[in-house]
């Protein structure tokens, strides 16, 4: 039995906590409101985005180094700020509310669901497949980075052209805990769903506890807490109706009324429910977990929660003081502004950079839903006018580090199914009117991925309208009301933009499936979490009709039912019976060795031998093949790599596609002249003869690297060589 997984997975945690703890003063000082807990599952995140983006902006102004020991110097600064804000109080409060066992609850949630999933990743810890090559990449390229902004590892000399502020924080993660990146992307993966399963867990009792009239009992806050955790991190959509039909083919979708059966659970695959509608893909973050791509849109969950919460802060507490420290103060009070209001401004525009940096849809995203909560508080006033403009002139500022040297790769608003008279304008302003991009979802189709939602936002509807009070105690309630009114709205937009609009970018029939992809993933995590909440209503406020009760209660658990079986058929159909303790392994590289062993020893030896990042060649291959395996390994920059991927970042096929001919020549060529000229050309100082070489160039000319340059390695098989240029 290998228990190394274990090991490796609780030293690992134990960096976490580490850093948790330094930072849970300040996060009690920003979620003091959060009685139950203070918000203490939030320290880790606010930890890792802090510790990160210090490194990166002393990164990007060339102060201080990318290294361990560095890193440690500003967890070291941080430990003193984190002591401004602890006090005599702070460990009163513990003994006065009593909420010492649901930290250390939050605590234990966390280690087990970082366990778990990294037990289920041990099943099959492959960097291979989808994406991953492009995530490792980045997180190596980083990991190797003096400075920043760290280098495209498939577009030489140039440096990323994409959102990697998420891989730059698992990057920090692994420098802290010195562990292998390719154990540590899989740990990351980890660590991403125990903070997102401890926060939404921490945000549903806190915001339960505010709505009761009386505390509840511990258990019963806990199961609340852990349907909204299960809903946001494991839960699905109705699509799983369709175990219960014949099935259908993958790309060609049935109504499930029409092939309705018995139970038939090997009619059913997993990742339809995320390319339901066709030529569009809609996305959440069980499929995420499952598939363990590291995109940025995972990467930016926990970050997404953490801003959440506080907008929940903001809309229940910050932005509803009056007469409170105030910051300006003008004898007319529609100039009012207290520095609490102000502060959470400035913190959320700093998230809202983050987010942009991690997944770029969900900066605009969360800007525009804090700036419509901004406008429903403090409606058109003064006021309004100085929150809205703080909050974007922060988010510009925070995110200067990376805009300033990151071109968007988006080229302009589409309008879905444009009439002719706009097509044959094209174009005006931001907007594009293109002809043939027409596509409509149908309202069954969109019914079967969203229904659970809507349907809790008619049931919320329903009470929300049956119930009133005058009693003090509802102006909380009312309170927490408008903010889930607000999401299960916000939700739904976020869901009907791509019926009309999309952002262009290089795909022709899937001309709207990253905008509905993005758009979607949101509404979900939102509307997860407000649905947890109606059933806490259907259950608590509704006593005295005990049909109508049963009635609600029946049908949220009737549609929660299809949204609850999802991961018991994705998580077996990657990963097979998750209950094997034998050959368990977290190497995410370990299937190279059994693939392609020569090309595991040349990046074992070139991770081990090779300091900075210089050049080094490999073969060019198409996107989502094992072509770019040692750069994606050893974060190395090539001359070229994955077309489609450098297609979309660079904005044209010609970058990738006049560099691949160059390649062809310097491994194939005869003239010893142009092939010293071309590498040259491309400062390459390492060229890489194995497999797959001699498979894309079958008229490789290996000899001729002797002339030119030193046989520094071979593998013990025969078959793979490294050549340093003299």
């Amino acid at each position: 039995m290998n228990w190394n997984w274990l090991f490796l997975s609780i030293n690992w945690y134990l960096y976490l906590f580490f850093i948790g703890m330094i930072f849970f003063p300040l996060t009690k000082k920003i979620f003091n409101k959060f009685s139950l807990d203070f918000g203490y599952p939030f320290a880790k995140t606010l930890a890792i985005i802090f510790i990160s983006y210090t490194a990166y902006v002393l990164g990007i102004i060339k102060i201080l180094k990318f290294t361990q020991n560095n890193l440690f110097l500003i967890i070291i600064g941080f430990i003193f700020i984190n002591l401004l804000f602890f006090s005599r109080n702070f460990l009163k409060d513990f003994k006065k509310n009593k909420n010492l066992k649901f930290i250390i609850f939050e605590e234990c949630l966390f280690l087990i669901s970082f366990l778990f999933w990294a037990f289920v990743r041990a099943h099959e810890p492959s960097i291979r497949s989808l994406e991953k090559f492009m995530d490792f990449g980045f997180i190596n390229s980083i990991l190797r980075a003096d400075y920043f902004p760290p280098k495209d590892m498939w577009y030489t000399p140039f440096s990323i052209n994409y959102y990697y502020f998420g891989h730059l924080t698992g990057a920090t993660l692994i420098k802290i805990t010195n562990i292998l990146p390719s154990i540590g992307y899989n740990l990351i993966l980890s660590t991403i769903f125990s903070l997102a399963v401890s926060q939404v867990f921490s945000i549903v009792i806190n915001i339960i506890n505010l709505l009761s009239k009386k505390t509840l009992p511990f258990i019963k806050l806990i199961i609340y807490g852990f349907i909204g955790a299960f809903l946001v991190n494991l839960g699905g959509n109705l699509h799983t109706i369709y175990v219960f039909t014949k099935g259908y083919p993958n790309d060609n979708p049935i109504p499930f009324w029409k092939i309705l059966s018995s139970y038939n659970p090997l009619s059913y695959w997993y990742p339809n429910a995320t390319r339901f509608i066709p030529y569009t893909i809609h996305e959440f973050p069980s499929y995420s977990y499952v598939v363990a791509d590291l995109h940025g849109h995972v990467f930016d969950i926990p970050f997404v929660l953490l801003t959440i919460s506080l907008l929940f802060l903001a809309i229940t507490f910050f932005f509803q003081e009056k007469n409170h420290r105030q910051l300006i103060d003008f004898k007319s009070s529609i100039f009012e502004i207290t520095y609490n209001q102000l502060l959470i401004t400035i913190f959320l525009g700093f998230l809202t950079a983050v987010h942009y940096m991690t997944n770029a849809f969900d900066g605009p995203i969360y800007i525009f839903l804090t700036i419509i909560i901004i406008s429903i508080i403090f409606k058109i006033s003064y006021q309004s006018l100085i929150l809205i403009i703080s909050l974007i002139f922060s988010f510009l500022i925070f995110s200067f580090p990376f805009s300033s040297h990151f071109s968007p790769f988006v080229s302009g608003i589409g309008v879905n199914c444009s009439p002719q008279f706009l097509t044959n304008i094209e174009k005006i302003g931001p907007f594009i009117f293109e002809k043939g991009n027409c596509q409509k979802s149908p309202f069954w189709m969109l019914f079967v991925l969203w229904g659970f939602f809507w349907i809790n936002f008619i049931l919320f509807l329903f009470i929300f309208l049956k119930k009133r009070s005058n009693k003090l105690k509802t102006i909380i309630q009312n309170r927490i009301n408008q903010w889930i009114l607000i999401l299960f709205s916000f939700g739904t937009f976020l869901i009907v933009i791509p019926e009309f609009f999309y952002i262009k970018d290089i795909y022709p029939q899937h001309f709207r499936a990253n905008t509905m992809f993005k758009l979607g993933y949101q509404a979900f995590i939102m509307m997860s979490i407000t649905s947890t909440i109606v059933f806490y209503l259907i259950k608590n406020l509704i006593k005295k009709d005990l049909t109508l009760k049963i009635i609600l209660v029946s049908i949220w658990l009737f549609f929660f039912f299809f949204v609850f079986i999802y991961p018991f058929y994705a998580i077996p159909s990657y990963y097979g019976k998750i209950n094997n303790f034998l050959n368990l392994n977290l190497d995410g590289s370990s299937w190279i060795g059994i693939d392609y062993p020569q090309d595991k020893e040349i990046i074992d030896y070139l991770n081990k031998n090779i300091d900075g990042q210089p050049v080094i060649l490999e073969a060019q291959g198409d996107s989502y093949t094992d072509y770019e395996r040692i750069s994606a390994h050893t974060g190395l920059p090539i001359v070229a790599g994955w077309w489609v991927h450098e297609w979309l970042w660079r904005g044209g096929p010609d970058f990738v596609g006049q560099r691949i001919p160059d390649i062809e020549k310097i491994y194939q060529s005869k003239d010893l002249k142009e092939t010293e000229n071309l590498i040259k050309k491309y400062q390459i100082k390492y060229i890489i003869v194995s497999g797959l070489e001699k498979q894309k160039y079958p008229e490789l000319y290996e000899e001729k690297f002797l002339k030119i340059g030193n046989l520094i390695f071979r593998s013990s098989n025969g078959l793979g060589a490294i050549y340093q240029i003299k």
